[in-house]
This record gives structure tokens, C-alpha cells and sequence, in this order.
């Protein structure tokens, strides 16, 4: 079978901009992207720059953008593609500068990689004829497993709809770095309230959106997401809550505990705080609020069933609060 292949191709020698070129190929049966890209650089345009190295999605050097999602090529099958989407278009990254055609800087990622510290501070010893990774290994959590299974690959990254408008924004892959180290019981509980502090600037566990994007792209099944949703829950945990992210957190809860249902108009008095800086400044919205009906009547009756749902939160709290 002949397919058409449209790749992005920049060189910075000659190009200005990026733009689409096409390429003619005759396929075979089980080919990936990789293969036919490797086909095209070797009997089509031996300009073509692409990475790769394992080809059996260890090694995570050849992301890419495949038909709009990030993927690896070497795992993407051209046969499920063709019949998912009809074409192949390739393209470099997302969220990192383009070096040449396929090929992106990945410096930036490394950057973010660095900034939470990839590494331990070992608290206390462990016991004597057992191995440090067999003692740890007794102490982590399910949710562990996958995030030490990242490639760094930086798919998560060139899907993160923060770090396309912030490149400041520590992203998903650095992130659930962090919490891998968080969840390793032979961290210093000193050095675990350390790195939880840095992670509460702006750029970081607060910033992301919860878009999912990383979830779905990651090829190890890492789910960054939910490591940065382990991170808030553990800053709550430790008392953490000057951000505007976890004083929202803490203000839905409680405005739902105590009344059962969401009240729009002190949603905002519960993030920014009862300044009258801050109230001036979201006067306006509360303003547009009232006029639109979204706020309560405080003299309305209470919603049925409320005592119920106060009992079922509390009863789940005790569930989960440390013994």
C-alpha cells in the first residue's frame, strides 16, 4: 500500500517558518511511524532529522506529534492510524523549541526536571540485611509504581495546556518526579515539608488546570495528574494553605459541609480573604452575580437531607485521617 506522509519540516539554516512537506511511500503490514519515517530519511530526503534509539518504547526519545496527539513512534501503529484519522501527519513537539524538523530542545524539560531536586535526603537508617530498595519498596504506595515507570519522554509536557501559556509552570513530568520522591518512606520528613513548600510558588502543584491531557498522552501509564492531586493532598495535610489554589480547596469543602451545595457568592471571599483590597477588587463579579441569580438567598431554607451528608463527610474523614 502507498500512503502519503505530511511532516514538519524546519531547518533554521534556510527556514523562516515551519511548513508541511509530503512524502510518497509504499507501506507494509505491522509498520510503525518510526519505520516509515527511518524508510523516508534513508530512500526519500536524507535531510529529514527525527530521533530514535531503542524502538521499543524505553527509551522515549522518539516523541513526536502524530496525527495531533503526542505519541512515541516506534509504538504507533501506521495501520490504526491511517484507519483512525484517513491520513499521517508528523510533527515535532509541542511547548519546546524545534531544533530541526522532528527533532525539539528538550533543555527546557531537563530545567524543570532539575528544579524539584530529583533526588533523596535520607532520613533515618534502615534495617540491617535487607537491601534500601527492598525496604522502601515495603513502605510505598500502589500509586508509586507508575510514576517511577516515566521515560522522559515529554509528551506530558508538549500536551500541558499550562505550559503552553506559562513556560514557567514546573509540568507534569517534573511534578510527578516530586512526588515519587515524596511517597519514598526513606525521604526526611524535613525534606518532604522542604520540597512541599517549594512546589506552593506560583508555577507550581497550584497551577494545574486538571485538564488530563498528560494522563492521556503518557505512553507508561504514569498519570501525572493524579501525582499532582497526591501533592495537594499531602500540602493540606501538612497545613499548607496560603495559596489561592488550596484556600479554594478548603472553601468548597467547607461551604458544602455547612450548607450542601456550593454558595457562588462567598466562593471568592473564601479564596482572596476578607481584605478589603481584595474584596474591592471582586466587587465587580459579585455585582454580575447577583443581578445573574447566582446568589443564595440567606434567608432560604436548608437543603433536605443536609444532616445526612454533613454525617457521611465526617464519617469519611475519619476514614482517612492518619492514625
Amino acid at each position: 500500500m502507498r500512503l502519503t506522509f505530511t511532516i514538519q519540516r524546519f531547518n533554521p539554516e534556510v527556514d523562516s517558518t515551519s511548513h508541511p512537506q509530503e512524502f510518497r511511500l509504499d507501506v507494509g503490514r505491522g509498520m510503525t511511524v518510526l519505520d516509515a519515517l527511518i524508510r523516508i530519511k534513508n530512500e526519500c530526503d536524507g535531510s529529514l532529522a527525527l530521533r530514535y534509539s531503542c524502538r521499543s518504547a524505553i527509551c522515549g526519545s522518539c516523541s513526536m506529534t502524530i496525527n495531533g496527539s503526542e505519541k512515541l513512534a516506534c509504538r504507533t501503529s501506521l495501520r490504526k492510524e491511517l484507519d483512525r484519522h484517513g491520513h499521517i501527519v508528523v510533527a515535532p513537539l509541542r511547548n519546546l523549541p524545534v531544533i530541526k524538523d522532528l527533532v525539539v530542545d528538550m533543555a527546557p524539560f531537563w530545567e524543570k526536571i532539575r528544579d524539584v531536586q530529583p533526588w533523596l535526603s535520607p532520613g533515618r537508617p534502615w534495617r540491617e540485611g535487607r537491601s534500601v530498595q527492598m525496604e522502601a519498596r515495603d513502605h510505598l504506595h500502589p500509586e508509586f509504581n507508575n510514576v517511577d515507570a516515566c521515560i522522559m519522554c515529554g509528551a506530558c509536557v508538549a500536551a500541558c495546556t499550562v505550559y503552553e501559556v506559562s513556560k514557567g509552570f514546573a509540568g507534569p513530568a517534573a511534578l510527578a518526579k516530586a512526588d515519587r520522591f515524596l511517597s519514598d518512606p526513606r525521604e526526611a520528613p524535613s525534606a518532604t515539608r522542604a520540597r512541599l513548600s517549594a512546589l506552593q510558588r506560583e508555577d507550581g502543584i497550584w497551577d494545574c488546570t486538571r485538564c488530563n491531557f498528560c494522563v492521556e498522552v503518557c505512553p507508561k501509564d504514569v498519570k501525572p495528574m493524579e501525582a499532582i492531586i497526591r501533592l495537594r493532598r499531602a500540602s493540606l495535610e501538612r497545613g499548607m494553605a496560603t495559596t489561592g489554589g488550596a484556600r479554594h480547596i478548603l472553601g468548597f469543602t467547607e461551604l458544602v459541609e455547612q450548607q450542601g451545595r456550593l454558595n457562588e457568592a462567598i466562593m471568592p471571599l473564601k479564596v482572596v480573604g476578607f481584605a478589603p483590597r481584595a474584596v474591592w477588587r471582586i466587587l465587580p463579579l459579585g455585582l454580575k452575580m447577583f443581578f445573574k441569580g447566582k446568589v443564595p438567598n440567606p434567608l432560604g431554607h436548608a437543603i433536605p437531607g443536609l444532616s445526612h451528608l454533613q454525617a457521611l463527610i465526617r464519617r469519611v474523614r475519619r476514614a482517612t485521617s492518619p492514625v
